[in-house]
């Protein structure tokens, strides 16, 4: 893939940095990883994705978006990209990619198996990549937010998925995945969970949230604390979820399937 962003300004172009979406200078070192990375986590992805099981909680909420031929703005946190990358693989969902070293393996990895990407971050082109994301979603196609990303702080949803609401009028959309077996990466900022082959797995799906095209400022943040809630209550039951004896995990299902 061409590390030229055609989009972009010619480099000694100003521009702000809400709109700037220019790769980046790497050294030819760091160039050489991109593939290489790429390709080992494009087949880790692909070895462990077939083997896991999952089941779904709340799923009737995004179906149902969907029956009525409505996307959604999706959040989740980078906790879970490796399992989310695999169950929404193939759906042309447009994702958020910062145009940083990480960003442009992960771009490749993504884009192999089924995503679009909008280039931008919560620091760096976000704006442009909101618009870029707003087409996608005019066309029928279903945006993500991996939200406590791309460099953290862990846990602390950005805006971005409820700016992006309010300018398109579609629903936000939260889930998590849970793993009954997995290797954290302690080291890492996100404390990434990679799947052990053959493992269950739970994705949990929060009731859709709505926000007016005509949101003042005060709503945009009262949604924005509704998502933050959100994405911890789903991230809380999906985590503990193989921790739970058989009669809670009723009780949850009962409790999250409701109305589907």
């Amino acid at each position: 893939m061409s590390s030229v962003n055609p989009s972009a300004p010619p480099a000694d172009e100003p521009v702000s940095s809400l709109y700037d979406t220019r790769l980046p200078p790497l050294s030819r070192w760091r160039r050489m990883q991109i593939p290489i990375i790429a390709s080992a986590v494009i087949a880790i992805i692909r070895l462990l994705g077939p083997t896991l099981r999952f089941e779904e909680l709340g799923m009737h909420h995004y179906r149902q978006s969907r029956a009525r031929g409505e996307p959604v703005v999706s959040a989740f946190w980078h906790r879970c990209i490796i399992s989310a990358t695999w169950y929404w693989r193939n759906r042309g969902v447009v994702v958020m990619n910062t145009t940083n070293f990480d960003g442009q393996w992960t771009r490749r990895v993504i884009e192999h198996l089924g995503f679009s990407t909008a280039q931008g971050s919560s620091t760096r082109g976000g704006l442009r990549g909101l618009a870029v994301m707003a087409r996608r979603i005019e066309e029928g196609f279903d945006s993500s937010f991996t939200i406590d990303g791309p460099r953290g702080p862990r846990y602390v949803a950005k805006p971005g998925p409820v700016m992006l609401a309010r300018k398109t009028g579609r629903p936000i959309y939260v889930f998590h995945i849970g793993v009954e077996r997995a290797h954290t990466l302690e080291k890492a900022w996100d404390l990434m969970a990679i799947p052990h082959p053959f493992s269950r797995a739970v994705i949990v799906s929060a009731p859709l949230i709505l926000v007016s095209p005509d949101a003042d400022a005060d709503e945009l943040k009262r949604k924005h604390a509704e998502m933050q809630a959100a994405l911890e209550r789903v991230r809380d039951v999906a985590e503990s979820w193989f921790g739970l004896s058989e009669l809670e995990r009723v009780r949850l299902r009962t409790e999250w399937n409701a109305g589907a």
